[in-house]
Protein backbone atom coordinates (compact mmCIF):
# COMPACT_ATOMS: atom_id res chain seq x y z
CA UNK A 1 0.00 0.00 0.00
CA UNK A 2 3.02 2.21 1.00
CA UNK A 3 4.67 1.60 -2.52
CA UNK A 4 1.55 1.98 -4.30
CA UNK A 5 1.35 5.78 -2.72
CA UNK A 6 4.58 6.47 -3.57
CA UNK A 7 3.85 6.16 -6.83
CA UNK A 8 1.44 8.00 -7.53
CA UNK A 9 2.76 11.14 -5.89
CA UNK A 10 5.52 10.30 -8.05
CA UNK A 11 3.07 10.50 -11.35
CA UNK A 12 1.71 13.10 -9.90
CA UNK A 13 4.59 15.44 -9.50
CA UNK A 14 6.11 14.62 -12.62
CA UNK A 15 2.79 15.61 -14.27
CA UNK A 16 2.27 18.99 -12.66
CA UNK A 17 6.22 19.53 -14.03
CA UNK A 18 5.59 19.00 -17.26
CA UNK A 19 2.20 21.30 -17.03
CA UNK A 20 4.61 23.35 -15.64
CA UNK A 21 7.53 22.57 -18.48
CA UNK A 22 4.59 23.38 -21.16
CA UNK A 23 3.45 26.90 -19.69
CA UNK A 24 7.05 27.97 -19.76
CA UNK A 25 5.98 29.21 -22.95
CA UNK A 26 6.69 32.81 -24.88
CA UNK A 27 3.96 35.15 -25.45
CA UNK A 28 3.82 38.71 -27.68
CA UNK A 29 2.29 41.45 -26.14
CA UNK A 30 1.79 44.49 -28.66
CA UNK A 31 -0.25 48.20 -28.65
CA UNK A 32 -1.47 49.77 -31.89
CA UNK A 33 -0.50 47.91 -34.57
CA UNK A 34 -1.27 50.00 -37.46
CA UNK A 35 0.62 53.64 -37.84
CA UNK A 36 -0.22 56.47 -39.54
CA UNK A 37 2.61 58.70 -40.96
CA UNK A 38 -0.57 60.93 -42.02
CA UNK A 39 1.18 63.86 -45.02
CA UNK A 40 4.40 63.24 -45.80
CA UNK A 41 6.40 64.72 -48.67
CA UNK A 42 8.13 62.63 -51.33
CA UNK A 43 11.07 64.75 -51.15
CA UNK A 44 11.36 64.63 -47.88
CA UNK A 45 12.97 61.66 -47.86
CA UNK A 46 12.19 58.26 -45.99
CA UNK A 47 10.29 58.19 -42.51
CA UNK A 48 10.44 55.18 -39.96
CA UNK A 49 8.43 53.94 -36.79
CA UNK A 50 9.37 51.26 -34.07
CA UNK A 51 6.87 48.84 -33.17
CA UNK A 52 7.23 47.51 -29.42
CA UNK A 53 6.96 44.07 -28.86
CA UNK A 54 6.62 42.94 -25.08
CA UNK A 55 7.42 39.36 -24.08
CA UNK A 56 4.57 38.69 -21.82
CA UNK A 57 5.29 34.94 -21.66
CA UNK A 58 7.47 32.76 -19.25
CA UNK A 59 10.40 32.14 -21.68
CA UNK A 60 12.50 33.99 -24.34
CA UNK A 61 10.79 35.24 -27.06
CA UNK A 62 12.57 34.78 -30.40
CA UNK A 63 11.93 37.09 -33.73
CA UNK A 64 13.10 34.55 -36.45
CA UNK A 65 12.43 36.62 -39.33
CA UNK A 66 10.42 39.66 -40.55
CA UNK A 67 8.79 40.12 -43.88
CA UNK A 68 7.16 43.31 -45.72
CA UNK A 69 4.86 43.45 -48.89
CA UNK A 70 6.73 45.95 -50.92
CA UNK A 71 10.62 46.41 -51.39
CA UNK A 72 9.57 50.44 -50.26
CA UNK A 73 9.21 49.45 -46.89
CA UNK A 74 12.55 48.07 -44.97
CA UNK A 75 12.53 46.47 -41.52
CA UNK A 76 14.91 46.26 -38.94
CA UNK A 77 14.24 43.93 -35.86
CA UNK A 78 15.57 42.50 -32.60
CA UNK A 79 17.77 39.44 -32.94
CA UNK A 80 18.75 38.64 -29.44
CA UNK A 81 16.52 36.62 -27.35
CA UNK A 82 13.97 38.93 -25.74
CA UNK A 83 13.67 37.60 -21.78
CA UNK A 84 10.62 37.27 -20.13
CA UNK A 85 9.12 40.53 -19.14
CA UNK A 86 11.49 42.29 -22.00
CA UNK A 87 10.92 44.28 -24.77
CA UNK A 88 12.01 44.44 -28.60
CA UNK A 89 11.30 46.32 -31.10
CA UNK A 90 10.47 46.28 -35.10
CA UNK A 91 11.34 49.38 -36.97
CA UNK A 92 9.74 50.13 -40.09
CA UNK A 93 11.22 51.98 -42.84
CA UNK A 94 8.86 53.72 -45.69
CA UNK A 95 10.47 55.29 -48.44
CA UNK A 96 8.23 57.38 -50.85
CA UNK A 97 10.49 58.44 -53.66
CA UNK A 98 8.25 57.84 -56.21
CA UNK A 99 5.53 56.78 -54.81
CA UNK A 100 2.82 59.55 -54.73
CA UNK A 101 -0.52 59.15 -53.47
CA UNK A 102 -1.81 57.02 -50.46
CA UNK A 103 -0.12 53.90 -49.02
CA UNK A 104 -0.93 50.65 -46.68
CA UNK A 105 1.96 48.75 -46.36
CA UNK A 106 1.98 45.38 -44.14
CA UNK A 107 5.42 44.08 -41.95
CA UNK A 108 4.61 40.11 -41.12
CA UNK A 109 6.63 39.28 -37.95
CA UNK A 110 7.27 35.69 -37.53
CA UNK A 111 8.23 34.51 -34.16
CA UNK A 112 8.79 31.09 -31.82
CA UNK A 113 5.44 32.29 -29.48
CA UNK A 114 2.55 30.15 -29.80
CA UNK A 115 1.18 32.44 -32.45
CA UNK A 116 3.70 32.27 -34.71
CA UNK A 117 3.14 35.44 -36.49
CA UNK A 118 2.57 39.08 -35.77
CA UNK A 119 1.21 41.77 -38.12
CA UNK A 120 2.16 45.10 -38.12
CA UNK A 121 0.93 48.27 -40.87
CA UNK A 122 2.10 51.67 -42.01
CA UNK A 123 -0.46 54.05 -43.94
CA UNK A 124 -0.21 57.65 -45.05
CA UNK A 125 -0.51 59.76 -48.11
CA UNK A 126 2.87 60.95 -50.15
CA UNK A 127 3.05 64.01 -51.57
CA UNK A 128 4.40 64.62 -55.07
CA UNK A 129 7.72 66.22 -55.20
CA UNK A 130 7.66 69.20 -57.57
CA UNK A 131 9.20 67.77 -60.72
CA UNK A 132 11.53 69.87 -63.09
CA UNK A 133 10.86 70.67 -66.27
CA UNK A 134 13.01 68.44 -67.62
CA UNK A 135 11.51 65.48 -66.27
CA UNK A 136 7.83 66.56 -67.18
CA UNK A 137 8.77 66.98 -71.10
CA UNK A 138 10.90 64.09 -71.39
CA UNK A 139 10.38 63.08 -74.92
CA UNK A 140 13.30 65.69 -77.12
CA UNK A 141 12.88 66.63 -81.10
CA UNK A 142 15.93 68.02 -81.97
CA UNK A 143 16.51 70.98 -79.45
CA UNK A 144 12.68 71.04 -77.76
CA UNK A 145 10.91 68.71 -75.88
CA UNK A 146 7.63 67.39 -75.62
CA UNK A 147 5.60 65.58 -73.04
CA UNK A 148 4.22 63.09 -75.38
CA UNK A 149 4.73 63.77 -79.31
CA UNK A 150 1.37 61.66 -79.80
CA UNK A 151 -2.23 62.64 -79.11
CA UNK A 152 -4.88 59.86 -79.10
CA UNK A 153 -8.34 61.67 -80.11
CA UNK A 154 -10.17 58.37 -79.19
CA UNK A 155 -13.77 58.02 -81.08
CA UNK A 156 -13.96 60.80 -83.99
CA UNK A 157 -17.49 61.81 -85.51
CA UNK A 158 -16.84 61.93 -89.02
CA UNK A 159 -19.21 65.23 -89.29
CA UNK A 160 -17.23 66.59 -86.23
CA UNK A 161 -13.97 69.10 -85.53
CA UNK A 162 -12.47 67.80 -82.95
CA UNK A 163 -9.53 70.11 -80.90
CA UNK A 164 -6.54 68.95 -78.67
CA UNK A 165 -3.16 70.39 -77.67
CA UNK A 166 0.55 69.22 -77.40
CA UNK A 167 2.32 71.06 -74.88
CA UNK A 168 6.30 71.75 -75.29
CA UNK A 169 9.46 73.35 -73.97
CA UNK A 170 12.55 75.11 -75.27
CA UNK A 171 15.63 74.09 -72.50
CA UNK A 172 17.76 75.46 -74.61
CA UNK A 173 19.78 78.67 -74.71
CA UNK A 174 18.31 79.42 -78.32
CA UNK A 175 15.26 80.59 -79.50
CA UNK A 176 13.43 78.01 -81.42
CA UNK A 177 11.01 79.38 -84.28
CA UNK A 178 8.40 76.09 -85.02
CA UNK A 179 7.10 74.36 -87.92
CA UNK A 180 5.64 71.51 -89.78
CA UNK A 181 5.61 69.81 -92.70
CA UNK A 182 3.72 66.74 -94.40
CA UNK A 183 0.73 67.36 -92.42
CA UNK A 184 -2.78 65.70 -94.05
CA UNK A 185 -5.58 67.74 -95.08
CA UNK A 186 -7.29 67.08 -92.95
CA UNK A 187 -5.74 68.27 -89.94
CA UNK A 188 -5.06 72.10 -89.06
CA UNK A 189 -2.14 72.91 -87.00
CA UNK A 190 0.26 75.92 -85.10
CA UNK A 191 2.46 76.20 -82.66
CA UNK A 192 1.85 79.09 -80.03
CA UNK A 193 3.75 81.36 -79.76
CA UNK A 194 5.56 80.32 -82.90
CA UNK A 195 8.65 81.15 -81.82
CA UNK A 196 9.81 79.48 -77.87
CA UNK A 197 11.90 81.50 -76.03
CA UNK A 198 15.07 79.63 -74.21
CA UNK A 199 13.07 78.29 -71.35
CA UNK A 200 9.55 78.83 -72.73
CA UNK A 201 6.65 76.35 -72.41
CA UNK A 202 4.15 76.59 -75.46
CA UNK A 203 1.57 74.40 -76.74
CA UNK A 204 0.83 72.62 -80.53
CA UNK A 205 -2.72 73.28 -81.26
CA UNK A 206 -4.27 70.73 -83.35
CA UNK A 207 -7.63 70.68 -85.23
CA UNK A 208 -8.86 67.32 -86.87
CA UNK A 209 -11.58 67.83 -89.85
CA UNK A 210 -12.73 64.35 -90.03
CA UNK A 211 -15.02 65.46 -92.99
CA UNK A 212 -12.02 65.89 -94.91
CA UNK A 213 -10.42 62.12 -94.04
CA UNK A 214 -11.19 59.69 -95.98
CA UNK A 215 -11.16 57.06 -94.23
CA UNK A 216 -12.80 54.60 -91.14
CA UNK A 217 -11.82 52.76 -88.08
CA UNK A 218 -8.76 53.49 -86.41
CA UNK A 219 -6.49 56.34 -88.29
CA UNK A 220 -3.08 57.06 -86.98
CA UNK A 221 -1.43 60.00 -89.11
CA UNK A 222 2.22 61.23 -89.05
CA UNK A 223 3.65 64.63 -89.48
CA UNK A 224 7.26 66.33 -89.15
CA UNK A 225 8.79 68.86 -87.07
CA UNK A 226 11.07 71.61 -88.18
CA UNK A 227 13.20 73.64 -85.84
CA UNK A 228 14.18 77.36 -86.95
CA UNK A 229 13.53 76.39 -90.47
CA UNK A 230 15.50 72.61 -90.25
CA UNK A 231 13.85 69.66 -90.92
CA UNK A 232 14.22 66.86 -88.00
CA UNK A 233 15.24 63.87 -89.75
CA UNK A 234 13.30 60.67 -88.09
CA UNK A 235 11.18 62.70 -85.87
CA UNK A 236 7.55 62.84 -86.17
CA UNK A 237 4.59 63.98 -84.32
CA UNK A 238 1.58 61.79 -84.98
CA UNK A 239 -2.45 62.16 -84.48
CA UNK A 240 -4.87 59.19 -84.13
CA UNK A 241 -8.73 58.25 -83.81
CA UNK A 242 -11.01 56.02 -84.47
CA UNK A 243 -13.36 57.52 -87.51
CA UNK A 244 -17.23 56.33 -87.04
CA UNK A 245 -20.47 57.67 -88.55
CA UNK A 246 -22.26 59.26 -86.35
CA UNK A 247 -25.88 58.03 -86.16
CA UNK A 248 -27.17 60.00 -82.63
CA UNK A 249 -29.58 62.18 -84.55
CA UNK A 250 -31.28 59.22 -86.27
CA UNK A 251 -35.16 59.49 -85.69
CA UNK A 252 -36.88 55.73 -84.74
CA UNK A 253 -38.53 55.68 -88.24
CA UNK A 254 -34.77 56.49 -89.72
CA UNK A 255 -33.34 53.51 -88.04
CA UNK A 256 -36.52 51.35 -88.75
CA UNK A 257 -35.44 51.91 -92.74
CA UNK A 258 -31.66 51.90 -91.88
CA UNK A 259 -29.50 48.78 -93.71
CA UNK A 260 -28.76 46.19 -91.49
CA UNK A 261 -25.75 43.64 -91.93
CA UNK A 262 -25.85 39.83 -91.24
CA UNK A 263 -23.22 37.62 -91.02
CA UNK A 264 -24.07 33.98 -91.41
CA UNK A 265 -20.61 33.42 -89.76
CA UNK A 266 -18.62 35.86 -87.85
CA UNK A 267 -15.97 33.31 -86.69
CA UNK A 268 -14.13 30.38 -88.76
CA UNK A 269 -11.78 28.14 -86.49
CA UNK A 270 -9.62 26.18 -88.92
CA UNK A 271 -8.84 23.27 -86.40
CA UNK A 272 -5.10 22.81 -86.42
CA UNK A 273 -3.00 22.62 -89.48
CA UNK A 274 0.60 22.13 -90.54
CA UNK A 275 2.89 25.43 -90.39
CA UNK A 276 2.67 27.31 -94.06
CA UNK A 277 -0.83 25.78 -94.81
CA UNK A 278 -2.68 28.73 -96.06
CA UNK A 279 -6.34 29.38 -94.91
CA UNK A 280 -9.10 30.40 -96.54
CA UNK A 281 -12.64 31.28 -95.62
CA UNK A 282 -15.53 33.19 -97.32
CA UNK A 283 -17.87 35.30 -94.81
CA UNK A 284 -21.09 35.33 -96.32
CA UNK A 285 -23.28 38.44 -95.38
CA UNK A 286 -26.13 39.85 -96.37
CA UNK A 287 -28.30 43.10 -95.96
CA UNK A 288 -31.29 42.39 -94.66
CA UNK A 289 -32.53 46.11 -93.89
CA UNK A 290 -35.30 48.85 -95.59
CA UNK A 291 -31.84 50.43 -97.46
CA UNK A 292 -29.19 50.36 -98.90
CA UNK A 293 -25.92 48.74 -96.91
CA UNK A 294 -22.54 50.30 -97.68
CA UNK A 295 -19.53 48.87 -97.08
CA UNK A 296 -17.03 51.60 -95.54
CA UNK A 297 -13.84 49.78 -95.44
CA UNK A 298 -12.73 46.24 -94.59
CA UNK A 299 -9.31 46.09 -93.07
CA UNK A 300 -7.34 43.03 -91.98
CA UNK A 301 -5.18 42.62 -88.94
CA UNK A 302 -1.23 41.56 -89.62
CA UNK A 303 -0.97 38.05 -91.43
CA UNK A 304 -4.11 38.06 -92.91
CA UNK A 305 -5.85 39.30 -96.30
CA UNK A 306 -9.19 39.85 -97.60
CA UNK A 307 -10.36 40.77 -100.68
CA UNK A 308 -12.79 43.14 -101.17
CA UNK A 309 -16.44 42.01 -102.06
CA UNK A 310 -17.84 42.77 -105.98
CA UNK A 311 -19.90 45.14 -104.88
CA UNK A 312 -19.94 48.30 -102.05
CA UNK A 313 -23.92 48.86 -102.11
CA UNK A 314 -26.17 45.98 -101.57
CA UNK A 315 -29.39 46.93 -101.79
CA UNK A 316 -32.25 45.32 -98.98
CA UNK A 317 -32.19 41.77 -99.62
CA UNK A 318 -28.65 41.35 -101.29
CA UNK A 319 -26.07 39.28 -100.19
CA UNK A 320 -21.98 39.19 -100.66
CA UNK A 321 -18.77 37.71 -99.31
CA UNK A 322 -15.35 38.93 -97.57
CA UNK A 323 -12.84 36.43 -99.04
CA UNK A 324 -9.92 35.90 -96.32
CA UNK A 325 -6.88 34.42 -96.70
CA UNK A 326 -4.48 33.38 -93.62
CA UNK A 327 -0.56 32.62 -94.65
CA UNK A 328 0.73 30.47 -91.65
CA UNK A 329 4.37 30.93 -92.73
CA UNK A 330 6.29 32.04 -89.38
CA UNK A 331 3.23 31.45 -87.25
CA UNK A 332 2.90 28.27 -84.39
CA UNK A 333 0.41 28.03 -81.54
CA UNK A 334 -2.34 29.50 -81.25
CA UNK A 335 -4.31 31.96 -84.06
CA UNK A 336 -6.61 34.35 -83.80
CA UNK A 337 -6.28 37.08 -87.08
CA UNK A 338 -9.28 38.96 -87.29
CA UNK A 339 -10.55 41.36 -89.97
CA UNK A 340 -12.71 44.76 -89.09
CA UNK A 341 -15.45 45.47 -91.61
CA UNK A 342 -17.55 49.09 -91.40
CA UNK A 343 -20.59 49.98 -92.85
CA UNK A 344 -23.44 52.27 -92.44
CA UNK A 345 -25.54 50.02 -90.06
CA UNK A 346 -26.44 52.16 -87.06
CA UNK A 347 -26.51 49.16 -84.92
CA UNK A 348 -23.17 47.34 -85.84
CA UNK A 349 -21.59 50.09 -87.85
CA UNK A 350 -18.47 47.57 -86.95
CA UNK A 351 -18.14 43.82 -87.10
CA UNK A 352 -15.04 41.74 -86.36
CA UNK A 353 -14.89 38.84 -88.48
CA UNK A 354 -12.26 36.11 -86.78
CA UNK A 355 -10.08 33.15 -88.49
CA UNK A 356 -8.75 30.94 -85.17
CA UNK A 357 -7.04 27.88 -84.95
CA UNK A 358 -3.84 26.33 -84.11
CA UNK A 359 -0.54 26.30 -86.42
CA UNK A 360 1.98 23.50 -85.78
CA UNK A 361 5.56 22.30 -87.65
CA UNK A 362 4.07 18.76 -86.69
CA UNK A 363 3.20 16.99 -89.91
Amino acid sequence: MKKLVTILVALFVFGALEVSAQQKTPSVSIGSNTHDFGTIKEDDGPVAYDFTITNTGAAPLIIHRVTATCGCTTPVWTKEPIAPGGKGSVNVTYDPKGRPGPFHKTITVYTNAENATTIFAVKGNVLERKKTKEEIYRRQIGSVNFINNHISLGRVFTNKIVNDTMRLYNPSENPAKIGFFNVPKHITIAAIPQTLKPQQEGIIVIKYDASKNDDWGFVIDRFYLTINDQTIQNNFLSVSGNLEEDFSNLSEKELEKAPKVVFNQPSYDFGTVKQGTTIEYEFVFKNEGKSDLVIRKIKASCGCTTVQPNVSVLKPGESSLVKASFRTNGYTGRQSKSITVITNDPKASTVVLRLTGTVTTEG
